[in-house]
């Protein structure tokens, strides 16, 4: 009589993990799966090696124990570092974040030098601004900045605040390692993955959307660099 019983509970344990099954939608399904699966596997190896069957219960729950370690890796797997642009001219240093759009930069010259942007107040980045008269690719990037941190501190700044403002930018041209740093890129990517790059910058940044126009001219410079050798 016990026998059927068990045979009983067991068809009805089926049918209702059946229902279950097809009612689950396949992401709760595989969670559910991943979950009781190894459960399931472990306590059968027990049972086996409770009842005298030592040899294959190891082996099942050896593959429990592996299915979990399986299932766990993923997750423990390191995120992959954000990708960011870098932008160097003679007194600053920026990075972009691709993902958030956040700009930080780094002095490298001057009173303030080794000092991060964003531990300036906005005073202290209109002088900063004003000791950079002469150096037009520092002040167009320390702009970019402050757009996009303080976007009315051209307002507030004084009239003649531009005084002083040097003429095009002068530096020589872009070397392949500036352009892959620019675009947030390693060496040796490929021609796709520098136009996907170029893209996904400019939308963020065009003059169109809010953007830099300096930051956007160093982009297409970059895209033009690394892509002159696939025209």
């Amino acid at each position: 009589m016990s026998i059927i019983l068990e045979i009983l509970v067991g068809l009805l344990a089926a049918a209702l993990l059946a229902v279950a099954f097809l009612r689950a939608s396949p992401t709760a399904l595989a969670s559910a799966i991943r979950i009781v699966g190894p459960m399931l596997l472990g306590f059968m190896g027990l049972s086996l090696v409770a009842v005298g069957r030592a040899g294959l219960g190891s082996i099942l729950i050896t593959a429990a124990l592996f299915w979990i370690a399986i299932t766990q890796l993923p997750r423990n797997r390191t995120k992959p570092k954000s990708q960011r642009s870098m932008v160097r001219t003679a007194a600053l240093e920026m990075e972009l974040d691709h993902e958030t759009g956040a700009l930080e930069g780094l002095v490298l010259a001057g009173r303030r030098e080794g000092r991060l942007l964003s531990r300036l107040s906005q005073s202290e980045l209109v002088e900063l601004y004003k000791e950079l008269a002469g150096d037009f690719e520092s002040r167009q990037l320390l702009e970019a900045y402050l757009d996009s941190r303080f976007p009315i501190w051209r307002k507030n700044a004084q009239p003649n605040f531009g005084d002083g403002l040097g003429g095009p930018p002068s530096s020589g041209p872009m070397t392949k390692e500036e352009a892959y740093k620019v675009l947030g890129l390693e060496a040796g990517a490929a021609a796709a993955d520098v136009r996907e790059a170029h893209r996904r910058l400019m939308q963020r940044l065009h003059p169109d959307v809010g953007g830099s126009s300096f930051l956007a001219a160093r982009i297409n410079k970059a895209k033009d660099v690394l892509l002159s050798d696939h025209n």
